[in-house]
């Protein structure tokens, strides 16, 4: 395996042994990854399928279903879904279909179940974003809560030891700082639900200097200092910092930069949704990353997947929702 080379090895061996987020990738000798290891530990949690009326959907949910990772109830038009699984060889026998007519009807029938509890989770299928997303922030869904709508995704590289978060690269288009700093606190919270007590968060810009004239790095001043002030909590913010020094030692000690967060981060925070997007992208398509997403905010989580998005992404996604799900679970109040 080829890693990222540092002139520093015992920084390198410390920064990789410290505490990271669960990994996504098997490990050396085949044993399954640190992610669905976690997952499996809550059992499989009750999930609305909403529209899976394309192959990569259903073989995504099966798959998952298979690992025992979720419990799926499909929503949608029942004469597509057994027309694809026909062609795809995909058996439909141990599932639930939630016949609807279309899949503007199934984002809204699967809002309403998972309002009304009888879901723990959503998982998108081949349907628009906007008509999920748009259905799930409805004044009237009954999904809002007071935390900020936003998406993370969980990134492991093979020739990176680290895992990491990218946020928020698929909702907030271009937040402002308000927003931002919600963002970034769902962020901390997500790292938190999987283990890490401490992430480090780096506010990333095209420079680690501030430039009045890049509001980017304005923002990332911002927020640091709101972290150092308790408006932000449960991690350690560190920004404007570039891409290369929030992940490589090597890279900021050659700039001189001097924090806790450079070289080591466990959040990556985008300016916006373009400049996320593409980062995102580019790992998982010229890296061969693995990525598992998940939009927070919400009475349950969302797994926001892509059409072009692997099997194994998609069942990873599920196990992201699997923990956050089966967290909020064992959470609640028990009724008498």
């Amino acid at each position: 395996m080829n890693h990222i080379h540092t002139d520093d090895a015992p920084a390198l061996a410390a920064m990789l042994s410290a505490p990271t987020l669960p990994g996504l990738l098997h490990g050396p000798h085949g044993e399954s990854a640190a992610l669905l290891r976690i997952a499996l530990a809550y059992g499989p949690v009750r999930i609305a399928v909403v529209h899976p009326c394309d192959a990569p959907s259903l073989a995504s949910m099966s798959a998952a279903h298979g690992a025992g990772l979720i419990d799926p109830l499909i929503v949608a038009p029942r004469a597509k879904v057994e027309a694809v699984s026909a062609v795809a060889g995909i058996d439909l026998t141990h599932f639930t279909i939630n016949d609807v007519p279309h899949s503007h009807a199934a984002a809204a029938r699967a809002v309403e179940l998972a309002a009304r509890g009888e879901v723990c989770a959503l998982m998108k299928g081949s349907l628009h974003t906007d008509e999920l997303m748009g259905a799930v922030v409805a004044p009237e869904s009954g999904l809002r809560t007071g935390r900020r709508i936003s998406h993370c995704f969980l990134i492991q590289i093979p020739a990176y030891e680290r895992p990491f978060i990218i946020t928020d690269a698929a909702v907030n288009i271009a937040p402002d700082l308000d927003q931002k700093c919600a963002i970034v606190q769902n962020a901390i919270d997500l790292a938190h639900a999987l283990g890490l007590t401490k992430p480090r968060v780096a506010i990333l810009c095209a420079v680690e200097t501030v430039n009045s004239q890049m509001r980017s790095t304005l923002d990332a001043a911002a927020l640091a200092k709101m972290a150092d002030r308790g408006q932000l909590t449960g991690a350690l913010v560190d920004g404007p910092l570039a891409f290369d020094n929030a992940i490589s030692g090597q890279a900021a000690r050659l700039k001189g930069i001097i924090s806790p967060v450079a070289g080591r981060a466990d959040v990556l925070v985008v300016p916006d949704i373009e400049s996320g997007n593409m980062l995102a992208k580019q790992l998982e398509f010229l890296s061969g990353a693995v990525g598992a997403g998940i939009v927070l905010g919400a009475r349950v989580p969302i797994v926001l997947t892509s059409r072009a998005d692997s099997v194994p992404s998609r069942i990873a996604s599920c196990a992201l929702a699997a923990i956050l799900a089966g967290q909020a679970q064992r959470a609640a109040p028990q009724s008498p």
